[in-house]
């Protein structure tokens, strides 16, 4: 059995029009009709099958472009939470050690920048007597003071275990121990959802760097004031004014 001629009706009609095409007596009027058979043929199988591909794939381009606005969301998603996981820290969702080192750069690049650095004092006594769920519980109630202090005046960041910083970009020393003064009671008054009579409280040490300063310079001054807070009785902030420490009387 002989296979199919796939394109017979073609075949068909072009040797209509070879026929005539070859045929010296054919007339003008006969040349007119081939070529109107050949062009309604044409137009009826190629025509209508080329508008029927040109809409499928108009859908189809529609179809992928949808794709790919919901691919480049998710991308752009992704990037995003990478960023996060990145930069901040996982318990608290503060800024981590390496956010706030990079950060702190930036910023000493452009202008001035008081740093305060704080630590929880006693912390290691809460955590060996009540556990480190309720340790976490402490360092996330600490953080939420300590963001409700600053809110926009600049970013917090968890730089150790019970160890925090705040970045104030272009506050004068005054208003950044101020600041933490205010950030101290917070700690001191806040009412911790865990044991009964439980108090929390927290050292300071705070120090102002002109443009220019490494993180490492800025960090030492507040960290050698938070050292004197500690050695002079713990919950109080110091600040470190032209290499001098200032300690409150309380």
């Amino acid at each position: 059995m002989s296979e199919p001629d796939l394109f017979e009706s073609e075949n068909s009609v072009l040797a209509g029009a070879r026929a005539v095409f070859d045929d010296p007596q054919a007339g003008a009027q006969a040349y007119r009709d081939t070529l109107g058979e050949l062009i309604g043929y044409y137009e009826r199988r190629y025509y209508e099958r080329l508008m029927r591909e040109t809409r499928r794939l108009i859908r189809r381009s529609d179809r992928e472009e949808l794709e790919m606005n919901r691919l480049n969301h998710r991308l752009q998603d992704l990037a995003r939470e990478l960023e996060f996981r990145a930069t901040r820290d996982t318990l608290t969702g503060a800024l981590n050690r390496g956010a706030i080192i990079e950060r702190a750069g930036a910023l000493l690049a452009e202008g001035s920048l008081s740093l305060i650095v704080l630590d929880i004092d006693h912390f290691k006594r809460v955590n060996d007597a009540l556990g480190h769920p309720v340790g976490d519980t402490v360092i996330r109630g600490v953080v939420h003071c300590l963001e409700k202090s600053v809110q926009d005046a600049g970013v917090i960041g968890r730089v150790g275990g019970e160890e925090f910083a705040a970045l104030l970009p272009a506050r004068s020393l005054d208003a950044a121990v101020e600041l933490a003064e205010g950030m101290r009671l917070d700690i001191e008054q806040h009412v911790f959802p865990v044991k009964a009579g439980l108090q929390v409280t927290a050292s300071f040490g705070v120090s102002w760097s002109p443009p220019g300063t490494t993180f490492e310079q800025a960090y030492a001054r507040a960290d050698e004031a938070l050292y004197q807070a500690k050695r002079s009785g713990r919950n109080r902030v110091v600040s470190l004014l032209e290499g001098k420490l200032v300690v409150p009387l309380h």
